[in-house]
């Protein structure tokens, strides 16, 4: 079993789409590990206020098996495939982690935003603090308290799953 950790965003109808997120992913993989939810500004263009937090789960699929099952999750959510990537989001699932591996495809593991945006670090942190990045070799706990938080500010907000 692959542990796997996928970060949830939506700034479009957020409280919906979390929800529907959640139950599609829990519908396919069963037992999720959630971080907080959190409210965060919109980072790279000027848009509404997303929520972002981070899933873990377990599974036997491979890595294109479980980017595929998020695509179309986020397809069947209303993203389209021409989605521009700094623009509004009805539900964006990205895969983070997959075990300790380190590719280029057929997604980015481990992501580069895990160590430049505080809206997925943190929730990343609270749910798997003691793992070690496979890249920078330092925890995601010790990322996190590294981490500038000026730089974005979060705040947590009440998850109703």
């Amino acid at each position: 079993m692959a542990q796997v950790y996928i970060s949830l965003g939506t700034n479009v109808d957020r409280e919906f789409h979390v929800k529907q997120g959640l139950t599609a992913l829990a519908e396919h993989y069963g037992q999720l590990t959630l971080s907080s939810l959190f409210e965060s500004e919109a980072v790279g263009f000027a848009g509404s206020a997303f929520y972002n937090m981070v899933i873990g789960l377990q599974t036997d699929e491979s890595v294109e098996a479980v980017a595929a099952c998020l695509r179309e999750i986020e397809y069947a959510n209303g993203r389209t495939p021409d989605a521009k990537k700094y623009s509004p989001r009805t539900l964006d699932l990205d895969l983070l982690l997959f075990d300790d591996l380190i590719l280029e495809q057929p997604a980015q593991i481990p992501r580069h935003e895990i160590c430049h945006n505080a809206f997925v670090l943190w929730p990343l942190a609270e749910i798997a603090g003691d793992l070690i990045h496979p890249v920078v070799k330092r925890s995601y706990r010790e990322l996190w308290r590294a981490y500038d938080k000026s730089s974005q500010k979060l705040q947590k907000v009440s998850l109703n799953w």
